[in-house]
């Protein structure tokens, strides 16, 4: 009797080949974006985290000086204009994050700084002796003077606590970069220079005082001192510090701001220099801070300088919305950082950006924030109708309002 054998297939066929890797590719293309959301949480968790040590660092320096951290500090030359960079002096540049530093384990910078440094970055000593206490000007100049902040080792020393994971921006032409940024207010004018006189930094003469005082409502006010004492608007209804993404050069709209006339009194001026077709982007033929053509002014990127308290590098204002337009009003200062105009926080996260409240909580505001009239003109000194008094409540509504320190305002949504 003859049996026949049954025949067994060794390997798959073509066809079953293909349906199980069409398989595993369904497979992978569900589950990549939930592992991408998974990454995106942790960095942005990491992110909130950083943020609550700078809140921290915060209230730590509060309580060891019943004072904020000056945002734009150190010393200055008399009668020397603030236009003038120092390399003997830094004319009040320094962002408050240098002073918080040794409330944030940077105990070893922050002894650089605080005490005459001899050494260059690459170690050698200092041609001409040792830099003076709290560094020099962050000015850039090509050059002259040693090139100021590129050949100060604090100036160009990145710290983690200071940088965002989402972000990816890295290295040069940035010095060294930070993702978050003093509250400066709801208003444009004098976002740099706040009470000082401009011919003289150590001077507060009659008109800037009033000019100052009127325009800086913010819980840091450019090189003058301010305290919770100041935060009559409340700790947890007021923002002291927010989100900014860093410029990566590709003529973004947040990190590289455009620069045209009128941004004084319009905040919403170079809206019309968006590229229609990429409205993230400017026009190629937009006027902006850090042009692609000119290596001079790439250095002059949104976040590029932890340590200047400059508005480009480490401040905001609360009038347009999160992640909305950057835009500087034009008025042919060839150092464009120097110039005032709408500063938004930005943020690599979707939808929002993260802000540190004045009680040290940290929340994540949407885009979508309640932001009143964006075309009204800041609060400022002014005699001209209709622009808001001194003393008004902010024109741009909730995040207006969460901007300043001391308006009267009455908070009661929930962020």
């Amino acid at each position: 009797m003859f049996f026949l054998r049954r025949q067994h297939r060794a390997a798959f066929t073509l066809v079953e080949l293909l349906v199980v890797i069409a398989i595993i590719g369904v497979l992978v293309g569900l589950l990549l974006p939930a592992v991408q959301a998974a990454r995106e949480a942790a960095r942005r968790m990491s992110c909130s985290n950083n943020f609550k040590q700078i809140g921290l660092g915060i209230h730590n320096y509060h309580a060891a000086y019943n004072k904020m951290p000056q945002h734009m500090s150190g010393p200055a030359e008399p009668n020397v204009p603030e236009h003038d960079p120092r390399v003997d002096t830094n004319q009040m540049q320094n962002s408050f994050l240098v002073g918080i530093l040794p409330f944030l384990e940077q105990q070893a910078i922050w002894e650089q700084i605080s005490n005459p440094l001899v050494s260059m970055p690459d170690g050698s000593l200092r041609p001409g002796g040792p830099w003076q206490p709290f560094g020099p000007s962050h000015d850039v100049d090509e050059g002259s003077n040693e090139r100021r902040g590129w050949f100060y080792a604090p100036w160009i020393t990145e710290l983690p606590t200071l940088r965002c994971p989402s972000d990816p921006g890295r290295g040069v032409p940035a010095q060294g970069r930070t993702n978050y940024a003093a509250c400066m207010g709801d208003s444009i004018e004098r976002l740099n220079r706040g009470t000082r006189a401009w011919w003289s930094l150590t001077v507060e003469d009659s008109d800037s005082a009033q000019e100052g005082r009127a325009a800086c409502r913010g819980a840091f006010i450019a090189r003058s001192q301010t305290g919770f004492r100041d935060i009559l608007d409340g700790l947890a209804n007021t923002v002291v510090a927010g989100e900014i993404a860093t410029d990566l050069g590709d003529r973004d709209v947040r990190t590289n701001p455009g620069k045209v006339t009128g941004a004084y009194t319009n905040p919403e001026a170079c809206q019309s220099e968006r590229d229609p077709e990429r409205p993230l982007f400017w026009r190629a033929t937009t006027n902006v801070n850090a042009k692609d053509s000119d290596s001079w002014t790439l250095r002059y990127g949104r976040g590029y300088r932890w340590a200047s308290g400059y508005g480009l590098y480490s401040g905001f204002n609360t009038i347009l919305p999160p992640n909305e337009a950057a835009c500087h009003d034009d008025n042919g200062d060839w150092r464009p950082h120097r110039d005032d105009g709408t500063l938004p926080p930005s943020s690599r996260h979707q939808g929002g950006v993260h802000i540190l409240m004045a009680d040290g909580a940290v929340k994540f505001v949407t885009d979508s924030i309640e932001s009143g009239n964006r075309q009204a003109t800041p609060v400022r000194l002014s005699n001209v109708a209709p622009d808001p008094r001194p003393g008004s409540q902010s024109p741009y509504g909730l995040w207006g309002a969460l901007g300043t320190r001391a308006s009267k305002e009455t908070i009661e949504e929930e962020l």
